[in-house]
Parts: structure tokens; sequence; C-alpha cells
């Protein structure tokens, strides 16, 4: 990469602009996973939540991460209907919590925010890994991102298997039974369609890779 070793505000704004670019796009996709298992709304909710978000970021007064992610967290939960807000609003306002105040972060940082966040998940949802839920994708993603830093991986690495390891989450999700969520409520059923939720969880991982890499940022990525 370009030889950046933190992330900048802006750069994290980027991260959740992208993000809802992807979710406006790959809006219909989450919604047909939805109508499998859940409610065939979390393409839908997601969009307008995250757009609702998006909206606000120019306005804040300051370049506090944080701060930012704690009002998208906070946008997340006032308008994203059934699970998806609450859960995704914890993501942001933990992810938030663990970053205040800072106009920059590393990636022992991003590996710290991350833990916050899905320890915040779990304490909300009772979930476990295997039990067919967003934290199939986001444990695996934060074991790989936190065994990179302790590598000293760059940045562009670091986010590389955390990305590929997201993805086999999300994967290794079609054949399990849920265990929790309205996709519970299908039994045996819910085996053989992948998490909508996991789904979602990898594209966020995702939009942090394609934005924090050395080519997104100018340089040649490594």
């Amino acid at each position: 990469m370009n030889g950046a070793t933190s992330i900048s505000y802006d750069e994290v704004v980027a991260w959740i602009n992208t993000f809802a670019a992807t979710v406006r796009d790959q809006k219909e996709y989450l919604t047909a996973l939805d109508s499998a298992i859940g409610d065939a709304d979390h393409g839908i909710n997601m969009d307008r939540g995250l757009q609702a978000a998006i909206v606000k970021l120019p306005g804040l007064p300051a370049r506090d991460i944080g701060a930012a992610l704690k009002s998208v967290g906070m946008t997340m939960v006032s308008t994203v209907g059934g699970a998806s807000g609450p859960l995704y609003g914890t993501f942001f306002l933990q992810f938030g919590t663990a970053t205040a105040g800072r106009e920059e972060i590393g990636l022992d940082d991003v590996v710290r925010a991350l833990d916050a966040a899905i320890a915040g998940i779990q304490r909300l949802g009772k979930a476990e890994a295997g039990d067919k839920t967003m934290l199939d994708t986001l444990l695996p993603a934060r074991d790989a991102l936190r065994d990179a830093a302790g590598s000293a991986a760059s940045i562009d690495d670091a986010l590389a298997r955390t990305v590929e390891a997201a993805e086999q989450g999300m994967l290794a999700t079609t054949p399990l039974v849920a265990r929790k969520g309205r996709a519970s409520y299908l039994g045996e059923r819910s085996a053989g369609h992948q998490d909508p939720g996991a789904t979602s969880s990898y594209l966020l991982l995702k939009a942090a890779a394609d934005t924090w890499s050395g080519t997104a940022r100018g340089g040649t990525a490594r």
C-alpha cells in the first residue's frame, strides 16, 4: 500500500458511504435471501436506515470518528425495523464508543472496536457462532483481523484476511439450522439458505476493505 498505517476520519466516513451504496445496489438480493427464512425486508430496511444515516454525516460538528459512527448507530436504531435496527445500531454505537474522540485509528483500534461491537451484539441477541446469524460472519472476521494485527500485517493484508474469513463464515451459514431470530421458527427448513444478516455483515466488512486498501487510497496495494 502507500505506507499508511492509520485510517482517517474521512476514510471511515467513506466506508459508511460505500456500505450504504453497496446495500442499495444489493437491496433486492438481501431481501430475496430474507424472503426464504425471514420477513422479506432485510434489504429494504437496511437501505432505508443507511440512506438516512449518511445524510447526517456531513453536518456533524467535529472530525470525531466515534461521533460519526454513533450517529449512524442511533439512526439505524430509530429508522430500521425488525431485528436489523437494534443489531446494526448496536454494532455502530459500540464501534463508535471504542473510537470516541479519535480523528484517525490504527489496526489495533479497529480490532478493539470490532471486538466491542460484537460483544454488544452478543449481549443483545444472545447468539453464538453456529446459530445462523450475522455473528457467523463477524466472529471469524474478527479473529482473522486480530491474528493479522498480532503478526504486524499491513492494513491491506489484514483487511484481505478479514474479508476472506468473513466470506467463508457467510457461506457456511447455508447448511445451518437457525437457532435465533425469525429464521429459527422454521426449524430444519431454515437449512439450505444463506443467512441475510451474515450476508450484509460480509458486505459491511468488504466495504471497509475496498475503502481502506492502498489502491483505494491512490497507492499500490501489496
